[in-house]
Parts: C-alpha cells; sequence; structure tokens
C-alpha cells in the first residue's frame, strides 16, 4: 500500500431515488467524484442482509449481499420492473434517512415481481451462479425461505425442531416443500452479485479500490449458525454456552453485551480454519481491501456467559493467535488487510499486531480525547496504520466539536492550530492527512462539515442508527477541487496523477 488516502461513506448512505443507497447510478456517480477529488480508496460497511436493528454488522449470512442494495432503476430498464410499479411504492420521504421499515415491507415483494418476469436465459444465468457457490447459497436461500416461513423470527425459535437442528431429512423435505421461494433468494442473490460486480469493475477502471469490513462475529441467527453449528460454541440445543463482548471501561461501565456466538477455535484449527479461509475468500471477491473488525479478538476474547445482563461477568479467553495470522496470510498472500485494532490492548496484542504486519488503525479523535492513550496523536503515528478522522461509531469531526469535553476540544485546536477561517473539520483532516500514516481515511461527512445528526452509528444503541443518507448534489466539482488540493499537499495524490 503506498500513500494515500480514501473515503468512508456505506453504500445505504448514497442519495438513491427509492428510500436508501444501492448499487445504481449515484454509485457510479460517487465514484466518479473520488477519482476527481484525488481518493484512491472507498471504504464502505459490510454489504450483508441485515436483519432486526438494521446493523450490517449482525447479517443474516457472511456471503449474502442485501437485496435493499439492488438499484430497481436498472431492473426498469431490463424491463423486468416498470417505472410505474417503482414510482408507486412509498419509499419514505425524508431524502436525509433510511425508512427501513418502509422498505422491508416492500423492497422483497418489488423484487418478487422482477423475479416472475425473468426470461429462462436469467434463470440458467442464476442457476449457473447458484452452483458456482455452491459452499453457501443453497443453505443462505432455504435459511431465508424458512425464515419467511416462519414469520422471520429467528431460527431458534422455529416451531420444527428437526428443521432447528438441520436434520438431512428435515432439510430435503423442506427444500423441496419451499422450493419457489428458494429458487426466488437465489435470484436475487444473482441480481446483487451482478450488480456489484459491474460497480467494482468501474471503480476498478476509475483507480479506485474498495475496503470492506469483515466483523470478526457473526449473528447467532444467521444461515452461518443455523448450517455449521459446529464451529460455535453451542450445547446440544444449539443454545450459545458463551457469548461475545467487550469489558467494561471508561466509555461504559456495564461493558458492551454483543451476544454474539463464539467460535470453537480448537475445532477450527484441526481443519485449518476452512470455514475462516472461505468467509475471507467471500470477502475478497467483493473488496480490494479487507478490515478486519476488533482484530484483538484473535488474541484473546471476552467470553461472556449466556444468559449475562451485561457483560461485567466476563473473562479473556485465549484466541487462535499467531498461527491463525499466519494461515490467512499464507492463503492470501496478495489481499491487503487492515487490523482494526481499536479497544483494550495488550502487549500480547501489539505483538500480534507486530507479526501479521497488518497496518493499524489511529482514530484522530481519539488523539485528543484525555480518557485515551497518547498513541494516537498523530506525531506518534508509525508509516503503517491507517489515519481514521473517526469510524461508523464516532460522531462526525463537527458533532465531535459539540460533544466532546471542552479541554479536549482545546487540546485540538492548540495542537493542530485549528481556526475558523480554514474550518475546524478542515483543520482536523489536514491533521490527518500529513501524518505519516499510509492511508488516511475521513467519513464523508467530515468533508461536507456535518454535525451530530449525521452520525451513522451510537454503539449499544437500538432504534437511531445506519440511517443516515447524503443529500443529491453534496459532491460538488468544488469540493472535490478542495479535497485534491488537501490530497496533493500531503503527498497522497495516485503516481499517475501527480
Amino acid at each position: 500500500m503506498k500513500r494515500s488516502s480514501g473515503v468512508l461513506l456505506p453504500v445505504t448512505a448514497l442519495p438513491a431515488p427509492h428510500g436508501i443507497g444501492t448499487l445504481g447510478n449515484e454509485a457510479y456517480r460517487f465514484i466518479d467524484f473520488l477519482a476527481a477529488a484525488g481518493q484512491q480508496y472507498w471504504q464502505i460497511l459490510p454489504l450483508g442482509p441485515t436483519s432486526f436493528g438494521d446493523s450490517p454488522y449482525q447479517p443474516f449470512s457472511s456471503f449474502a449481499g442485501n437485496p435493499y442494495l439492488i438499484d430497481l432503476d436498472a431492473l426498469v430498464e431490463e424491463r423486468l420492473l416498470t417505472a410505474e410499479e417503482v414510482s408507486a411504492v412509498d419509499w419514505g420521504n425524508d431524502p436525509a434517512r433510511v425508512d427501513y421499515g418502509k422498505i422491508y415491507a416492500s423492497r422483497l415483494p418489488m423484487l418478487r415481481r422482477a423475479f416472475d418476469r425473468a426470461d429462462a436465459h436469467l434463470r440458467a444465468e442464476a442457476a449457473a451462479f447458484a452452483e458456482e457457490n455452491a459452499a453457501w447459497l443453497p443453505d443462505y436461500a432455504l435459511f431465508m425461505a424458512l425464515k419467511q416461513h416462519f414469520g422471520m423470527r429467528a431460527w431458534t425459535q422455529w416451531e420444527d425442531a428437526d428443521i432447528r437442528l438441520r436434520k438431512p431429512e428435515a432439510v430435503q423435505a423442506w427444500r423441496e416443500r419451499l422450493s419457489a421461494d428458494v429458487e426466488f433468494l437465489t435470484f436475487v442473490q444473482y441480481l446483487f452479485y451482478r450488480q456489484w460486480d459491474a460497480l467494482k469493475a468501474y471503480a476498478g477502471a476509475r483507480n479506485v479500490k474498495l475496503i470492506g469490513d469483515l466483523p470478526i462475529y457473526v449473528a447467532m441467527d444467521s444461515a452461518d449458525v443455523w448450517a455449521g453449528p459446529q464451529n460455535f460454541q453451542l450445547d446440544e440445543t444449539n443454545t450459545p454456552t458463551a457469548v461475545a463482548g467487550v469489558p467494561p471501561d471508561s466509555f461504559s461501565a456495564d461493558g458492551q453485551l454483543w451476544g454474539n456466538p463464539l467460535y470453537r477455535w480448537d475445532e477450527m484449527r484441526a481443519d485449518g480454519y476452512r470455514w475462516w479461509m472461505n468467509r475471507i475468500a467471500g470477502a475478497a471477491r467483493l473488496y480490494d481491501v479487507l478490515r478486519i473488525d476488533h482484530f484483538r479478538g484473535l488474541e484473546s476474547y471476552w467470553s461472556i456467559p449466556y444468559g449475562a445482563k451485561n457483560a461485567c461477568c466476563g473473562e479473556w479467553v485465549q484466541g487462535p493467535g499467531v498461527e491463525f495470522v499466519d494461515a490467512v496470510r499464507t492463503h492470501f498472500p496478495d489481499l491487503p488487510i487492515i487490523a482494526e485494532d481499536l479497544g483494550f490492548l495488550s502487549e500480547e496484542v501489539y505483538a500480534l499486531l507486530a507479526a501479521s504486519g497488518f497496518p493499524g488503525m489511529k482514530v484522530l479523535e481519539f488523539a485528543f480525547d484525555s480518557r485515551e492513550p497518547g498513541e494516537y496523536r498523530p506525531h506518534t503515528y508509525p508509516e503503517n496504520c491507517v489515519c481514521y478522522t473517526g469510524t461508523h461509531d464516532n460522531m462526525p469531526l463537527m458533532g465531535w466539536r459539540e460533544d466532546a469535553a471542552p479541554k479536549d476540544v482545546a487540546h485540538a485546536e492548540a495542537y493542530l492550530g485549528l481556526n475558523e477561517r480554514e474550518g475546524f473539520n478542515w483543520g482536523m483532516i489536514r491533521g490527518g492527512m500529513c501524518s505519516r500514516a499510509v492511508l488516511f481515511v475521513a467519513q464523508m461527512q467530515d468533508y461536507l462539515g456535518l454535525g451530530a445528526e449525521s452520525r451513522m452509528n451510537t454503539p449499544s444503541t437500538l432504534g437511531c442508527n445506519w440511517q443516515w443518507r447524503m443529500k443529491k448534489g453534496a459532491c460538488t466539482p468544488a469540493l472535490a477541487e478542495k479535497m485534491r488540493f488537501y490530497t496533493e499537499l500531503f503527498g497522497r495524490l495516485p503516481d499517475e496523477t501527480r
């Protein structure tokens, strides 16, 4: 990785016309904007189908794409839908927010119309796609068909115990019974991947690489756990024995109880971490660069007894460590990987990061938070790291200025020489741009100078996250020119454009 910069913006936050950002025209325009602005990377959030709470970090599958992201206008052009059908639906009336309730109610029924009109050629292509992805797609399509049949309840609540426990005769019987739904859900994944492949190819042609996130854990209510319970710490009824989270710290007295099932690392080691290698291979098909979320959990992880009310009663348990990292590097020698090494770090975690060779993360907002260690201040950065103004879990810069302790804001102003003429957000961006970090990434909200209203996620809260959308027309030529000026000033432009 060469000295460069990029922008963090979820696909859902694009200003597409039907309630949520998609893989359609606005995504292509954003890539053009990034190229004009001298940005070499577009970082997005996980692309999987979201469940309750709408979090991309709790998808129904590690491999499947989110049906919400399929561009409906492209289906109109293919005559699988009509413009009148699409425009007749209420997708939400606030262009700055995603109304997930309305998207949930209408998106799949609309895609079902497209499926019903698909000709034999398209269905044959979808069938071939299913064969190419036989390692995950048949299980996922059946899992989602079963969820729909059982009222979208978690698989642990399905009335049929045999299919809950995935007994072979039950799997075969339900696959036949729900064959039409399975074929439809397979077709939806074909549409998603066809549109994604075209967008990724376009980004590559514009010299924009895509950074994707790989959550370390998977959701309990997912095809991953239902189809592969042997990989997780579950009892004989497939109930978790322990779940994931993080311990109490200065930000949370109770810690964070995530609730994801933990891995049986010893079982995974026995087959060379095959499930993980398949999962990373799936991510490498989607992205040019992979960010491993919660990297410290590979060294040791916080194990919380199932049923606990908070994360206080957990304990640290040894993870797979350097053996796993070596397996990843052996299987994927050419895949650039970023380690999300935030949170409670020990000497052992630092040693694992050093052994991996992966760049870690430095969050600029943390540099001036009196509760954080001094390692986040830009003058301490090594070259082999990625500097973020903030992540999807942090306030945008202008919101941070209003929310942070006055002494922390004063520290930032003194350290970076911030002033009103340049603008607080641009001065902070300058501070990250000029650091030694090989890659600098800012949230798009920071370039737009937006505040707390544009925050993407507040950890440990439900009901108000993942909704923000960028307004149409926000990516102006003037903004691209200004971003390019800063990028060139600090030596982060692509070689061919310097």
